[in-house]
């Protein structure tokens, strides 16, 4: 009988120290879990001149955005940042190109409320899809929050209408110029989002998705 006790015994103190190796494992694991559950993933789409962060709309707070309610039927909401002249004239011409190019000028923020993908809305842009944790997703809305300019009662100012049924342009913070452009204005938010890229050395599309490439890997 007290051999029977001393071999329970035994097999209670192999699996005691068994748990004792696990317990850490389990609980990194499970940390780990939590940890990528806590990502989200958001796209950059180019079409090879200028860039624009895309969003789950889902995934974004009630309160978080200014904009979202405006665009009820959006999968997936864009925010690309531009020059207010340039950027919302569908044919603009060469002497508002320079203007926007070679001086500080007004800016605005395109919002485009995606009924589907933005690959599918998008084939033949590039369209790169980037983890990002909690914390820096959101930083990122924090950005893009900041980027919309609002009036004297706190509201957001509608500039024009979309470059697509779907879309459309509001006032903005910030001056854009040959060195302060879309896609630096893009850097800057992926950036903010925790994204390890150099936002300062970002002024080109092919630069910019040439570098998201990398860090997509």
């Amino acid at each position: 009988m007290s051999q029977i006790r001393i071999c329970t015994l035994r097999q209670a103190l192999r699996f005691l120290g068994v748990l004792i190796v696990l317990c850490p494992l389990m609980t990194a694991e499970a940390v780990f879990a939590a940890d990528v559950r806590a990502q989200r993933q958001i796209f950059v789409a180019s079409n090879g001149w200028h860039s624009a962060i895309f969003i789950s709309r889902a995934a974004i707070p009630g309160d978080a955005n200014p904009v979202a309610a405006d665009f009820p039927a959006a999968l997936f909401l864009g925010f690309g940042w531009g020059d207010a002249d340039y950027f919302p004239n569908r044919d603009p011409g060469i002497l508002t190109l320079l203007s926007a190019a070679l001086q500080p000028t007004p800016s605005v923020l395109h919002v485009t409320g995606l009924p589907t993908h933005p690959r599918d809305a998008f084939p033949k842009d590039e369209v790169i899809g980037l983890k990002v944790s909690a914390d820096g997703f959101r930083a990122l809305l924090r950005f893009i929050n900041a980027a919309f300019s609002r009036d004297g009662a706190g509201r957001v100012i509608v500039h024009a209408p979309g470059l697509h049924s779907y879309s459309t342009f509001y006032r903005a913070t910030g001056e854009f110029h040959l060195f302060n452009n879309c896609n630096s204005w893009t850097a800057r938010g992926l950036a903010a989002a925790g994204i390890p890229i150099d936002a300062d050395s970002i002024l080109r599309a092919a630069g910019l998705m040439e570098s998201l490439r990398k860090i997509a890997k």
